[in-house]
């Protein structure tokens, strides 16, 4: 039941200075024949039996913690130490709003400034931000950001048709309107040399996703060249990269990268059935007035004693709109908390280990996927995913192992990347043990003849 705390002569006298008679004026605009449709709902219910309603309904769905699950594609099954959720549900993190007066809220600042600390050394770059929604917006920003670089007076941004379709979907959305050229993904231009040549005096960025969305690594020399040849037009080279691979690979800043930018759900944050999400976003320093979002700093107060702040909030929420970089007006905090305390718990030894239990998982199980009859495994050098093309449809294939193994397939390639056949990305992490991979395999086994 709603409160509505205006009074019946509240309402009245509202009505009376727009210039009203009643309610229902409000919506004249509004074809009449639509205004007050007659809702066929069901009987009111008790509390009780709203509750075991709702029950009945989540027992519907299965999650990873009843089925194993090779499925990534963006959103990845991380074990999660204790002591994370320990420390993000407390009541002072939980609850905490945007921290708009620092005099009170040290702490959370205090904690934005140590994310974007690890954010900034994890990817190898200068400076990091408070985070955006997600790393399909992450990407976005990083493109407006290039584009305000150029001072709007480059029009041209390259794709690699490696990075997320969805990240590729939202950047279009983002720019929609701005009249530019978006070039290299639809074209099908795949590898890191047939971007460089398309890059030219118009070129404001080049984006990149390494590992890339079926799961291929690129050489570190091969992503250094072509931050060169974008350089050496004016342009900037923005990486999208998944924060666990960096555990064990070179740091995007250590490629010549301009921008960093990407998905950090599986930072110790949980599937949660598809968010929130966490987007990262690091860069250089000479670009700090141009980026979007908020950076926390340290400082000093009256007293000589350590404080934290915001240092720059080139938002729209702050500033003349005009003048604004991004218009976003949130940053995650509570995501960004996690991704923190969860990279505090492993520190720099335990996120190599679990990158390294990833790696080594995802290619137990490509090899062993690669002997079974009907099968081919992608080539390459891959993280922890790849991609297979199967003797049957995937999702034939997915509908099976589900329901008659009990597993969690991967992702049906074939409505982002047609040109690959019956395609499946398979993902493993550090929770994906032996037995289920061998499972994995027997199942895939039986569905050749699905």
């Amino acid at each position: 039941m709603s409160f509505i705390p205006n009074t019946e002569a509240d309402r009245a006298r509202m009505r009376e200075v727009i210039g009203i008679s009643s309610n229902a004026d409000l919506f004249t605009d509004v074809p009449e024949k639509l205004r007050f449709p007659r809702l066929d709902l069901p009987g009111a219910l008790s509390e009780l039996e709203v509750l075991a309603e709702l029950d009945a309904m989540a027992r519907l769905d299965t999650h990873t913690g009843q089925a194993p699950s090779f499925l990534g594609a963006g959103a990845y099954h991380h074990f999660i130490p204790a002591v994370v959720d320990a420390m993000v549900s407390r009541s002072e993190f939980a609850t905490a709003y945007t921290p708009y007066q620092p005099e009170i809220s040290q702490g959370t600042l205090q904690a934005i400034f140590e994310y974007q600390s690890m954010i900034a050394r994890l990817t190898g770059m200068d400076v990091s931000n408070a985070s955006h929604y997600d790393g399909a917006t992450s990407t976005a920003e990083a493109v407006i950001m290039a584009l305000n670089v150029a001072q709007k007076q480059r029009r041209c941004v390259i794709l690699s048709r490696g990075l997320h379709p969805q990240y590729r979907a939202v950047v279009r959305t983002y720019t929609q309107g701005m009249g530019l050229t978006i070039a290299g993904d639809e074209d099908r231009v795949d590898g890191i040399e047939g971007l460089g040549l398309l890059c030219d005096e118009t070129t404001a960025c080049v984006v990149v996703q390494n590992p890339d969305f079926l799961g291929r690594i690129a050489e570190p020399g091969q992503v250094a060249a072509l931050a060169r040849r974008a350089h050496a037009v004016g342009a900037l080279l923005i990486v999208v990269a998944n924060p666990i691979s960096l555990g064990l690979l070179v740091p995007p800043g250590e490629m010549e990268a301009d921008v960093v930018a990407g998905e950090g759900q599986a930072l110790g944050n949980h599937l949660s059935f598809g968010g929130p999400c966490l987007g990262f976003f690091a860069f250089r320093r000479d670009q700090i007035r141009k980026s979007s979002g908020r950076i926390a700093g340290q400082t000093e107060d009256h007293d000589g004693r350590r404080g934290f702040v915001f240092t720059l909030s080139t938002r729209e929420q702050h500033i003349r709109r005009e003048k604004a970089t991004s218009n976003i007006c949130t940053n995650q905090s509570l995501n960004a908390l996690t991704a923190a305390v969860y990279m505090t718990a492993l520190g720099p030894r335990g996120l190599r280990r679990v990158a390294e239990l990833c790696w080594h998982k995802a290619h137990y199980a490509a090899s062993r996927i690669a002997a079974v009859s009907g099968y081919v495994v992608a080539p390459g050098e891959f993280f922890h995913e790849f991609a297979v093309r199967c003797p049957r449809p995937v999702q034939r294939i997915s509908a099976r192992l589900y329901e008659k193994h009990g597993i969690i397939g991967g992702y049906d390639l074939g409505a982002d990347y047609p040109e690959l056949g019956n395609a499946m990305l398979l993902c493993c992490t550090e929770v994906n043990t032996k037995e289920q991979i061998d499972r994995l395999v027997d199942a895939l086994e039986d569905c050749r003849h699905a």
